[in-house]
C-alpha cells in the first residue's frame, strides 16, 4: 500500500520510533494522526512535520485505558473516517525478574503494549472491513520470539503481541487488509531511560546485533506497509538468529540466559 494521501494513526508517537515514522510518513505524502500521553511532545512532533510541509494532527490519550482508546477512535472517526493504516507503536515495561514484578507493574507492561493495540484495533476493524482495504502494523521486539532472564513481564507482553499479530491475520483474511509484523533489537530510544536497569540486563547474544537509530526502525515499519510484508526484523542479523535457534537451541538459549 501506497502512503502517499493515506490517513495513518500512529500510537506512542511523541517520540522515538513513533515520531520518526510520523515524520517519514508524513513526508511521503500521509496525513498522520498522533496519539500519546504527553501533550507537549506530541505538540512539538505536530509543528516539526507541518514546518516541513507535512500534515499532522494529534491526539493526547492514555491508551492503558479502555476508555480512552474508545474515544480515541470515536474522535478520529468522527473527523477524517477510518484510518487507511493502523501503526500499534505504543509500548512500555521494565525489564525485572518475576519476583520483582509488582502487580501493578506487570498490569501497566500488559496493557501498553498489548491490550492497547488490541483494543484500538477492535474499535476501527470493522470501518476497515466496510471499506475493503487497510493495514494494521503491530511494532515488538526481539522480546516476541527469545527469552532471557529478568525481563517476564516485559518478554510476557510482546509474545501476546506476536499472537495478537497472527490471530488477527487469520481474522482479516480475504478481507483486503493486511497486517505486519515489526519486531526490533535494541533502539536507541528514551526507553532505556524510562525503565531503568534494562539495558544492564542485555543479553549477552544482542551484542551481536547492530543498535538501530528510531529512524531505522521507522524506514523498517514505512517499508512493511508498503510493501505488505507480513514479518520484518530488524537489524537483519535477527534472522540469523533465529535460525541458530531452530538448529542449535541449547547454544543459543545459552547466549540469551548470559
Amino acid at each position: 500500500m501506497k502512503v502517499k494521501g493515506k490517513l495513518v494513526l500512529i500510537t506512542g508517537a511523541s517520540s522515538g520510533i513513533g515520531a520518526a515514522t510520523a515524520r517519514i510518513l508524513a513526508a511521503r505524502g500521509a496525513s498522520v494522526i498522533l496519539v500519546a500521553r504527553n501533550v507537549e511532545r506530541l505538540a512539538a512532533v505536530a509543528a516539526s512535520i507541518q514546518a516541513a510541509g507535512g500534515q499532522a494532527e494529534t491526539l493526547a490519550a492514555d491508551l492503558a485505558d479502555a476508555q480512552e482508546v474508545s474515544r480515541v477512535a470515536r474522535l478520529v472517526q468522527e473527523r477524517h473516517g477510518v484510518p487507511d493504516i493502523l501503526i500499534n507503536n505504543a509500548g512500555a515495561g521494565r525489564w525485572l525478574p518475576i519476583v520483582d514484578t509488582t502487580p501493578e507493574e506487570l498490569s501497566a507492561i500488559v496493557a501498553v503494549p498489548f491490550l492497547a493495540a488490541f483494543n484500538l484495533t477492535r474499535e476501527l476493524l470493522q470501518g476497515m472491513r466496510q471499506r475493503g482495504t487497510g493495514h494494521i502494523v503491530n511494532v515488538t521486539s526481539l522480546g516476541a520470539f527469545l527469552v532471557w532472564p529478568s525481563a517476564a513481564g516485559y518478554i510476557s507482553a510482546r509474545w501476546a503481541m506476536r499472537g495478537f499479530n497472527e490471530a488477527l491475520r487469520a481474522d482479516v483474511h480475504a478481507s483486503g487488509i493486511g497486517v505486519s509484523l515489526v519486531a526490533f533489537a535494541q533502539v536507541s530510544s528514551a526507553f532505556w531511560e524510562h525503565n531503568p536497569g534494562s539495558w544492564d540486563r542485555l543479553p549477552a547474544a544482542a551484542h551481536w546485533l547492530r543498535t538501530l537509530t528510531p529512524d531505522d526502525a521507522a524506514v523498517a515499519i514505512v517499508d512493511a506497509v508498503e510493501r505488505e510484508k507480513r514479518l520484518v526484523l530488524r537489524p537483519r542479523m535477527i534472522y540469523a538468529l533465529l535460525v541458530m535457534n531452530a538448529l542449535f537451541p541449547r547454544a543459543t538459549e545459552r547466549r540469551m540466559w548470559r
